[in-house]
C-alpha cells in the first residue's frame, strides 16, 4: 500500500465541528441512530492493521452515548470491516449478552483513497483475563444455542483471521472443512516466508493424511458433528469485561460455523495468557469433549497448528513457525508415519514448546534466522 490507515488518521479531513485528532466521514454519521450528533472522535486503543477511535454522540433524546470505530484500507481492508461485522452480527444474533452491539459497515465518501469502517457500541472494558466460570459459560451457551443456518460447517461471508482472508465455503464434511482451511493458511504462510523444504513436505502430509485421519472418525460409525458458531480467533486480547457491570464480552471475530473444539485451539499457544488449564477444563466441564474422547488432546495441537501457522504469516520469521512444524512432526510421526528412512527431522530451533515435552517448559525466543525476539514477545508482537 502506498498509504497506511495510521498514516490517514493523521491527515486532517472529516467531518467539520467534531472535537479530537480522528477523521470522522458523512457515511458512519449516517449510520449512527438518527438524530446523534457527533461531539468527539479521539483515537483509542492500537491495532497493527487498523486504526481504531471512541466516538461521543449526543443522542436525539439529549442524553451521550459513545461509540466504536475501527478503520481500515484497500481491498484486504474492505474484507476485514465487512468479515468482523457479519461475524459480529450473527454472534450478536446468537447470544446478545457476549457482544457488543454491531451498526454498521461502510466506505468513507469524502476521501480519494479507499477507506473502509466498523461501527459498534463502546463498551469500557478491562484487559484482565476474564473471570473463568462466566466466561466459559457464556462460550459453551454461545457453542450450543447456535444454528448454522445451512447445516453445514462455514459462514456466509469471508471472514479473516487477522488481516488474511480464512476459506469458509460452506461444507457438510469437517474433516474437509478443515483440510481446506489449514491449506489456505499454510498457503499464506509459505508465500511470505523463508523457503523451508521439510516444512512443506510436512504440511502436504498433514493435510493429506493427519487431518482426515484425525478429524474423519469425528463423522464415522454413527458419530454425528454439530456446526457451532465460533469466534474464530478467541485469545485473551479479543477478550474484555464491562469495567460497570463485571459482564464478558468478545469482539474482533472472524466467525464460522465449525467443531467446538476448534475455539480451543488458540488456548493452547504458548505465548498466550489464555492458555491456562483452568479455561480448558472449565469449557470441557459444561460442554463435555467430542468422541474419541482419548484423541483430544491430538485434536487440539492440530487446531494450535493453524493457529500458528497463520501468526507465522502475519509475522515472517516468528519462532512460532517452529512450534507448528514440531506440532505437525509428531502427528505424522503419530497418525501417518514416513515410510522407514523417509522421515523428516524435528526442527533445532524449538520454538515456542518442544511437543515432545509437557507445558511447553523447554522454549527459545529465537527463530530460524537466528534473530533474538525476546523484546518483541514482551510486547506481545509474537
Amino acid at each position: 500500500m502506498s498509504i497506511t490507515v495510521h498514516d490517514i488518521v493523521k491527515l486532517k479531513f472529516g467531518s467539520s465541528g467534531v472535537e479530537g485528532d480522528f477523521p470522522i466521514d458523512e457515511n458512519v454519521i449516517a449510520a449512527l441512530p438518527e438524530g446523534a450528533k457527533v461531539l468527539s472522535a479521539h483515537s483509542y486503543g492500537f491495532s497493527a492493521w487498523t486504526a481504531t477511535a471512541r466516538l461521543q454522540a449526543r443522542m436525539a433524546d439529549g442524553s451521550l452515548k459513545n461509540f466504536f470505530l475501527k478503520l481500515a484500507t484497500d481491498d484486504a481492508g474492505k474484507m476485514m470491516v465487512e468479515g468482523e461485522f457479519r461475524s459480529m452480527k450473527e454472534l450478536y444474533k446468537s447470544l446478545p449478552s457476549f457482544v457488543p452491539f454491531p451498526i454498521a459497515w461502510g466506505q468513507y465518501a469524502n476521501f480519494n483513497h479507499p477507506i473502509f469502517f466498523f461501527l459498534c457500541d463502546f463498551i469500557e472494558m478491562t484487559n484482565k483475563l476474564p473471570e473463568p466460570i462466566q466466561f466459559c459459560s457464556k462460550l459453551t451457551e454461545l457453542h450450543k444455542s447456535s444454528v448454522s443456518p445451512t447445516g453445514k460447517f462455514g459462514f456466509h461471508t469471508p471472514t479473516c483471521h487477522g488481516r488474511f482472508p480464512q476459506a469458509v465455503d460452506w461444507d457438510a464434511n469437517w474433516s474437509s472443512f478443515f483440510g481446506r482451511m489449514l491449506q489456505t493458511a499454510l498457503a499464506i504462510d509459505i508465500e511470505r516466508s523463508p523457503t523451508w523444504k521439510e516444512y512443506e513436505e510436512i504440511a502436504a502430509r498433514t493435510v493429506s493424511h493427519v487431518v482426515p485421519r484425525l478429524l474423519g472418525v469425528l463423522q464415522s460409525e454413527g458419530r454425528t458433528l454439530k456446526p457451532c458458531l465460533i469466534h474464530g480467533d478467541l485469545w485473551e486480547g479479543n477478550i474484555g469485561t464491562n469495567m460497570a457491570t463485571g459482564n464478558i464480552y468478545i469482539f474482533d471475530a472472524g466467525a464460522y460455523y465449525a467443531h467446538n473444539e476448534m475455539e480451543l485451539g488458540m488456548w493452547r499457544c504458548e505465548r498466550q495468557r489464555i492458555k491456562s488449564h483452568d479455561y480448558k477444563q472449565q469449557y470441557l466441564h459444561y460442554m463435555g469433549i467430542s468422541e474419541p474422547v482419548d484423541e483430544f488432546e491430538d485434536r487440539n495441537r492440530l487446531y494450535c497448528i493453524k493457529m500458528n501457522v497463520i501468526h507465522a504469516a502475519h509475522h515472517p520469521g516468528t519462532i512460532v513457525r517452529e512450534t507448528a512444524y514440531n506440532d505437525m512432526c509428531y502427528l505424522v510421526d503419530k497418525y501417518a508415519p514416513f515410510p522407514d528412512g523417509e522421515g523428516l527431522p524435528r526442527s533445532d530451533v524449538m520454538g515456542e514448546v518442544d511437543p515432545s515435552i509437557p507445558d511447553g517448559f523447554n522454549t527459545k525466543p529465537w527463530g530460524r534466522d537466528g534473530v533474538d525476539r525476546r523484546a518483541s514477545i514482551q510486547r506481545g508482537e509474537y
